[in-house]
């Protein structure tokens, strides 16, 4: 359809994007103000980045998320390999299958965070880092498994024959064509699961014990005491971050070679 037949598609587009970014732009800016008020504007400073990199509870929230984030990726990552690898033959019951591995995308975060502590309680499980990284891997596998299923469909059946009529076998084959065809997008598929598990609060809030507070929990702590630019500067390295792995795992998933 022609832009034309609507003459404020131009406009709403712009609105709708300034509605999104704008704010982000504001927090980015205020994360230099000098002021100790992050409302009131003085003059352009890095002091709250300094301040943050000697801060213990923020050094220790971003270690935590860290290791939760790397661990979880890595289990993500592994199990959406082969998950991707089973999927790709034809076997009753794999509609059904694909579904339930898909279900963390359609299911509410906050109804999967409050079931899985429900669980987690039920069973006698300690809530702290191993929860979390339980919890973490579980949401993380459909956002690894579809750059892998993606770069999987697009690898031809060929390459793989072509190994087993020069007398490799499974294993080989994997290691020696398979993989290497599918690095792009299994890289693609940690980056995702990466960003997606470093930027989680709902889940982290509820499953978190002592001494393994996440940065956006901590986040959330600080703020009720009031936004202070040094909360905007911790939001606004989390957001470079994210940005930055979102494209890399973009440009992973586009590699044709």
């Amino acid at each position: 359809m022609s832009p034309k037949r609507f003459p404020f598609t131009r406009e709403i587009s712009l609105a709708v994007l300034a509605y999104l970014y704008v704010p982000v732009i504001v927090l980015i800016a205020y994360s230099f103000n000098a002021n100790r008020t992050a409302t009131v504007w003085t003059h352009a400073s890095l002091d709250w980045y300094g301040r943050i990199l000697i801060n213990p509870s923020i050094r220790a929230a971003a270690w935590n998320s860290l290791v939760l984030a790397i661990c979880a990726a890595t289990a993500a990552t592994i199990l959406a390999l082969m998950a991707a690898l089973a999927m790709r033959r034809s076997f009753l019951g794999r509609g059904a299958s694909e579904t339930i591995l898909n279900a963390p995308l359609i299911l509410p975060e906050i109804v999967v965070a409050v079931a899985t502590l429900l669980l987690f309680v039920s069973v006698g499980v300690q809530l702290g880092l191993g929860a979390m990284i339980a919890a973490h891997t579980a949401f993380c596998i459909p956002f690894a498994y579809l750059p892998i299923r993606a770069r999987l469909e697009g690898i031809s059946a060929s390459y793989e024959e072509a190994a087993f009529d020069l007398y490799a076998n499974r294993f080989r084959t994997f290691r020696r064509v398979t993989m290497p065809l599918l690095w792009p997008g299994i890289m693609a598929g940690f980056t995702l699961a990466f960003v997606t598990s470093l930027d989680d609060f709902l889940t982290s809030f509820f499953l978190a014990g002592p001494g393994t507070t996440t940065l956006p929990v901590y986040i959330f702590s600080a703020i009720r005491a009031g936004i202070t630019p040094e909360i905007n500067a911790i939001s606004a390295v989390m957001l470079i971050v994210s940005v930055l792995l979102v494209s890399l795992s973009f440009f992973l998933g586009r590699l044709r070679r």
